[in-house]
């Protein structure tokens, strides 16, 4: 008898298949077992960064593969090993961020990215605020300046992929892009300018616009014409249709819009992130760790991405301190426990990451649970929300803008 691809893998994590029973309902959240994860995560860290030459961009074989270049996620390896500080006050973790980030240096210039805040915000941004070395934070508004070479005024955003004299994609916005923003902020604060804070907030006022459905639902590309700024409409990538919602980029969006609230206090960042939020935990299963797209025809019993449980739990914790709603910070323990109890690579002895069960790009067959380095970055980034609020606070600056 043959077996589709997906059951094989629905089966070998634990997913109920179809006309199955869910999978139960997740543990009510402990601090002990918050605590273990991170332990186990320093003690996965410890052991492997000595091995690590390169920026990690997602395993095989549970071995980690690398970009010499840091691809778009080479700041979450330098972040890791910073959380991994913060929890341990071991300090060759302190000594291998600073040598990652600075690898990340060439960067700063790219202006064939939007994704400069995923590089630089974890990495040089933390870098700063946990050495007070300038060299950190100038370089940091460099990459701000390259940031906002992408900005299109007529349409208000800045564009998500392509080379700036590129023609393809030159109207494409993705919601991922609201995680880069805080950059953006950050040069602003620290330059007296207020051209990159201006920019991010009419690039999230025009997400904003476009991106939620009416029942906080969001697609994860909306297009627009790149030479009248005139919308075009929704669109997908790395969701399984222009009218789904991929679980990640619903994480990003909460997490986005609420620092967007936070950095300058307008409400309306604020109610979006809420709309996000509460489709996105009416959408968990009771295993409490998401499917990769929440709108998937075989959801929820689809495969899993614990990376996007992970952001969103970042992103609850968050939301329920800028609004003092303590339910979203219960479902964001539940989140962090579930990923603790569920989906660590505890019981391989091979594996070179902290959190298994990821999944990178579902349509393009890319990257099916596998682990993920922002996965690893943001478990310890919401384990931290919970243990150490202060010192985390003093790495990416938890404050609100009166």
């Amino acid at each position: 008898m043959s077996v589709s691809r997906r059951s094989l893998l629905a089966t070998a994590t634990g997913v109920a298949v179809a006309g199955a029973s869910p999978t139960p309902a997740v543990a009510a959240p402990d601090a002990r077992t918050l605590r273990a994860a991170a332990d186990y995560a320093v003690e996965k860290l410890r052991a492997v960064a000595p091995t690590v030459t390169a920026f990690p961009v997602g395993t095989k074989f549970e071995k980690w593969t690398y970009s010499q270049g840091g691809d778009w996620v080479g700041g979450f390896w330098p972040g890791t090993l910073w959380m991994a500080w913060l929890h341990s006050k071991d300090d060759d973790f302190r000594t291998r961020a600073l040598d990652s980030a600075r690898k990340l240096a060439p960067r700063r210039f790219d202006t064939g990215t939007h994704d400069l805040g995923f590089l630089f915000y974890p990495s040089w941004v933390t870098a700063w605020r946990l050495t007070g070395d300038d060299t950190w934070r100038t370089g940091a508004v460099e990459a701000a300046d390259s940031l906002i070479r992408r900005y299109n005024p007529r349409g208000r955003f800045i564009r998500a992929w392509g080379a700036l004299d590129d023609p393809r994609n030159a109207g494409r916005v993705i919601i991922d892009t609201m995680m880069n923003l805080d950059l953006l902020a950050f040069a602003s604060r620290q330059t007296g300018d207020a051209t990159y804070l201006d920019i991010a907030v009419e690039h999230a006022r025009t997400a904003q616009r476009v991106f939620p459905r009416p029942d906080g639902s969001t697609p994860h590309v909306y297009d627009f014409d790149p030479d009248s700024g005139a919308p075009v409409g929704p669109n997908t990538v790395q969701g399984y249709s222009p009218t789904s919602c991929w679980s990640r980029g619903q994480a990003w969006g909460v997490y986005g819009f609420t620092t967007m609230y936070r950095r300058t206090g307008e409400r309306e960042f604020l109610t979006t992130a809420r709309r996000l939020a509460d489709y996105a935990v009416r959408a968990l299963g009771p295993d409490h760790v998401p499917v990769w797209d929440y709108r998937a025809p075989q959801q929820p019993y689809d495969i899993k991405d614990a990376s996007a449980g992970a952001i969103t739990a970042c992103g609850l914790l968050d939301l329920a301190a800028a609004t003092g709603r303590t339910a979203y910070r219960d479902v964001a323990l539940r989140l962090l426990t579930a990923l603790a109890e569920t989906c660590l690579t505890r019981r391989s002895a091979r594996a070179d990451a902290v959190v298994a069960r990821c999944t990178r790009n579902r349509p393009a067959e890319d990257g099916i649970e596998i682990s993920l380095p922002y996965a690893d970055y943001y478990l310890l980034e919401g384990i931290l929300r919970v243990l150490r609020p202060q010192d985390l606070d003093r790495a990416i600056d938890l404050s609100t803008t009166p």
